[in-house]
């Protein structure tokens, strides 16, 4: 699959600049197996790069404009290097300005470039391809023009642009987009990022998202919601317990201790950012020991979690979970990503996939009428020169 993707990004390229990519960068979409909304909360994640990429060939053009081409899209654009970076009524080109923008502003010193990418990771499916395009451009940048960024400071250079363009993400989708390797899951501390790997045996299981083909577009607006309400709870535990620096270091029982200090929202915003920390840390634990049955039991639980306290997810991905948790052959279930729609990421034991697809397609074409889409994905390597 991606073999074609490179093939014909690079015959794209050649076919509209006339001359082979002096440089072909990968740079992978992500999952995140637990730790949901807990980036932006100071918790630990435990992302993945995946084997769905965007493909990007470059060249220098030795002037001082850049011209950019998204194959998938259709569309081009040209942007003036000497002038002021402002932002554009065109969304995508606001990704690649503001990976621009970040480089110059670091004092990193380039000329005009031009440049061709196409994806085959799921726009709007909750596998950071915005993550993907900010990260890989960055890569693509930096070695074309001998530019030493550590892999780090790539991840936060794509961060910063992803809020230039007014999304206030967290740093893990970046991060496991440049840190990812094949058959291992990062758990990373969000808050210092440090960061270690676990393997990545699912053992007798297969990782399937299904694609609910629905995004609400509740998502901006009440993700910059859920943070508020996160940090006006975080400023009441601080209160009550001077000790507690982030939500790591907060238990449960102090939580339930000053519930009636909170707005009922809140309380229930908080006590799944708490919950949640502690799963991530029995996952890893589940993944040492292999022990893949916990790591099911803790994927439905963090659904439940993010369905009824955190009140992300709809009627579409709940729907898919509870059916998930009756099915024989599901291990667990959750919704992935920001919620109010995309994928339930899934454990289905190997051999009975093409049975699951079938039986949930049918079952949800009946409930919805809308054609549910599958991926099967492998945790594979993350941003790196082909």
């Amino acid at each position: 699959m991606n073999d074609i993707l490179i093939q014909d990004t690079t015959a794209y390229f050649e076919k509209s600049f006339g001359s082979a990519p002096q440089k072909t960068v990968l740079s992978p979409g992500r999952i995140n197996i637990i730790g949901e909304h807990i980036d932006y909360n100071d918790g630990f994640v435990l992302p993945a790069a995946i084997d769905k990429i965007i493909c990007f060939a470059f060249e220098k053009n030795n002037t001082n404009t850049s011209k950019i081409i998204a194959i998938d899209l259709g569309e081009e654009f040209e942007v003036d290097l000497t002038k002021e970076i402002k932002l554009s009524d065109v969304v995508w080109t606001n990704y690649v300005l503001g990976v621009i923008k970040q480089l110059q502003d670091h004092g990193f010193s380039f000329e005009g470039f031009n440049c061709v990418f196409s994806s085959n990771i799921p726009v709007g499916s909750g596998l950071s391809s915005s993550a993907a395009l900010e990260c890989g451009m960055i890569y693509g940048i930096a070695a074309l023009f001998d530019l030493t960024i550590a892999k780090v400071d790539i991840a936060l250079m794509g961060q910063k642009a992803e809020h230039w363009v007014g999304i206030n993400c967290g740093i893990m989708d970046q991060f496991s987009s440049v840190h990812g390797l094949e058959n291992k899951v990062i758990k990373l501390d969000c808050n210092t990022l440090e960061f270690e790997y676990h393997n990545a045996d699912f053992k007798d299981y297969s990782l399937v998202l299904f694609d609910s083909n629905v995004k609400h577009s509740l998502f901006t607006s009440e993700y910059n919601t859920r943070r508020l309400e996160c940090e006006e709870g975080l400023a009441i535990i601080k209160s009550h317990f001077p000790e507690v620096k982030s939500f790591r270091d907060c238990t449960e029982t102090q939580l339930l201790s000053i519930q009636d200090k909170m707005n009922p929202v809140v309380f229930k915003r908080v006590h799944f950012v708490v919950k949640e920390i502690s799963r991530v840390i029995r996952a890893c634990e589940a993944l040492d020991s292999g022990n893949i049955a916990l790591l099911g039991q803790l994927l439905f639980e963090t659904h439940d979690g993010l369905s009824q306290e955190y009140e992300v997810s709809c009627e579409e991905l709940d729907m898919l979970v509870e059916n998930a948790k009756k099915d024989d052959f599901i291990l667990g279930s959750r919704l992935m990503g920001g919620g109010f729609g995309g994928c339930t990421i899934n454990l289905i034991q190997k051999g009975y996939e093409n049975d699951v697809k079938s039986k949930f397609s049918n079952l949800y074409l009946d409930i919805f009428g809308i054609e549910l889409k599958f991926y099967d994905v492998k945790i594979a390597n993350g941003t790196i020169l082909h």
